[in-house]
């Protein structure tokens, strides 16, 4: 058995030795041997296919220069020296007619060598037969269906798309994903060439190829498109933002499918909510009141609505073990705050992190969705949305309607975060409000240098233990906290009015350093911890 990590492997060549090539379908929950012989900031695909191949003992292995990190791999699995035979295929990255012939030279010599390592002698007639018997099972996905493109992905991220949308079918169009050969095969006499174009101008090519802006820019039947990278990738990052429609389109990146699952929950099922495609209840409230949960990592919000829009209550508390019991804490404290009961409420949806796992939601709604109803409902004027919370910091664009048009999420690092500040508050021993006005009272503009949340608490205790002055510390872990803010803002080109929302909202110093960021006013509406609440109510209108 050969394995091979790319689509465009030549796996009907390698038929003409009786030989099976399986594509490599890698997940690793960690990349302990990766690691250990290359370095920490390679590709993280790279590293899972090193991880794979050494977890599998695999002894025949056809890699591709799709990329340099791919290279990087050849190189360090090369000097492990503990495969058998190890071959790097040399890929143009167009297919002209000067370039289709030096990969047909490319596939030759990959016979040549494989007939000398194995003793096999190549037989064309079967490769034909192969690629003949592709071309008659190839099924390419028809009708309407959501397009995964960019990075290799893999059966577990296609897997995972079809959960949040089991209603469309999902096409795989990563670069190791939909191979499908479609040209018919000419003369057993001219193998190499003819197999070499039709490796090379498959219907749907990598990206890396210089002609592939299909791949989003035209897709019959598309309903949207998730574009995949993979941490420390230095190809697709840029793939995307050289992509000129990005319409109706989600960027996603993950370390590998396996270890990011839980990170791209949120952002799927805003894409679905984006989308147009959330459920819609036109429940009548005859005179009751609808309930919004804002279940988060550090607080649980309630607001009790009426039919009218009018907030009648609003609970805060802090989120103590299981959304379940503190969402109902919180729930039954807003119910006595009104004076009501739970009769009385007609319908009850929830957010954040725990939405999922409250019983008594009617419907669960990303805080993506809420967090811009939310913030459309506080300043209707706002255009780019800024929630810093307790997990992630986020930033969202809006519609004059309060719709999402584009967002993007920090999720991967709590620094930037309400938990950065709430760690660095316990090295001081403050809570977050003493944090808030001592931040305002800085003389000297400090700067953390630390991009890490961990290492950042080493750097503010040293900077206690040389008698820096605590204004002036705080000053500049919020000046962190907005820097890194504002690069979320600037990824996605925001711009003005700027609502700001969540906890972080209330840090006085925080709101300061960001409008310095950005070189403009934000709005911070005394309801801005309750936003996601209060979309959450406004959803179960819709």
């Amino acid at each position: 058995m050969i394995c091979s990590s790319c689509k465009y492997a030549p796996i009907e060549l390698m038929a003409g030795f009786d030989e099976k090539v399986e594509r490599l379908d890698p997940a690793p929950a960690a990349f302990t041997c990766a690691e250990g012989c290359t370095h920490p900031n390679m590709c993280s695909y790279a590293k899972a296919v090193i991880e794979e191949v050494y977890d599998k003992n695999i002894k025949e292995l056809i890699l591709t220069d799709c990329c340099d990190a791919m290279r990087r791999a050849y190189d360090a699995m090369l000097m492990e020296g503990k495969i058998d035979f190890l071959y790097l295929l040399p890929i143009p990255h167009k297919s002209s007619p000067v370039e289709i012939r030096m990969f047909a030279k490319s596939l030759k010599e990959l016979a040549e060598t494989f007939e000398k390592y194995s003793g096999r002698q190549f037989e064309v007639n079967k490769s034909v037969e192969a690629y003949r018997m592709q071309m008659s099972e190839s099924r390419q996905v028809e009708g309407n269906h959501i397009t995964v493109t960019g990075a290799h992905g893999g059966k577990q991220l296609i897997d995972y798309v079809q959960s949040v949308f089991p209603d469309v079918q999902i096409k795989d169009d990563t670069c190791s994903g939909n191979r499908h050969l479609y040209k018919e095969p000419g003369d057993a006499d001219d193998f190499f060439n003819w197999y070499a174009d039709a490796l090379m101008n498959q219907e749907k090519s990598c990206m890396r190829m210089l002609d592939a802006t299909e791949n989003i820019d035209s897709d019959d039947g598309r309903i949207g498109t998730i574009f995949h990278t993979i941490k420390f990738c230095d190809y697709y990052g840029f793939e995307y933002m050289m992509t000129e429609n990005r319409d109706r389109t989600l960027k996603v990146e993950t370390d590998t499918p396996g270890q990011s699952t839980g990170q791209l929950s949120t952002r799927l099922e805003a894409f679905r909510e984006e989308l147009g495609m959330e459920k819609k209840t036109n429940e009548i409230l005859n005179g009751r009141y609808v309930a919004g949960i804002d279940s988060g990592s550090t607080s649980t919000d309630v607001v009790i609505m009426d039919s009218s829009t009018n907030i009648i209550t609003s609970v805060i508390i802090s989120t103590a073990a299981g959304s379940e019991n503190s969402s109902k804490k919180a729930l039954d404290e807003a119910l006595e705050k009104a004076h009501l009961d739970r009769n009385d409420i007609a319908r009850i949806v929830t957010t954040g992190y725990g939405r999922g796992n409250i019983k008594a939601s009617d419907e669960a709604v990303t805080e993506i969705t809420c967090h811009a109803k939310g913030a459309h409902f506080l300043y209707p004027e706002a255009r780019t949305v800024i929630d810093i919370g307790g997990q992630d910091s986020k930033v969202i664009i809006i519609d004059s309607d309060g719709k999402v048009f584009n967002f993007v999420m920090n999720d991967k690092c709590a620094a930037g975060t309400g938990r950065f500040l709430e760690n660095s508050a316990k090295v001081f021993g403050y809570d977050m409000a003493q944090m808030s006005a001592e931040g305002l009272k800085w003389k000297k503009d400090l700067t953390i240098t630390s991009m890490c949340t961990v290492f950042a608490e080493s750097e503010v205790v040293s900077l206690i233990a040389d008698n820096t002055p605590t204004a002036d510390i705080i000053h500049g872990l919020n000046k962190s906290i907005a820097k890194r803010t504002a690069s979320l803002v600037m990824r996605l080109k925001g711009s003005g009015p700027y609502i700001m929302t969540g906890g972080v909202a209330r840090n006085a110093g925080v709101v300061k350093c960001l409008e310095e960021e950005l070189h403009d006013r934000i709005y911070v509406s005394e309801d801005a911890q309750i936003c996601g609440a209060i979309g959450a109510c406004l959803s179960a209108f819709s």
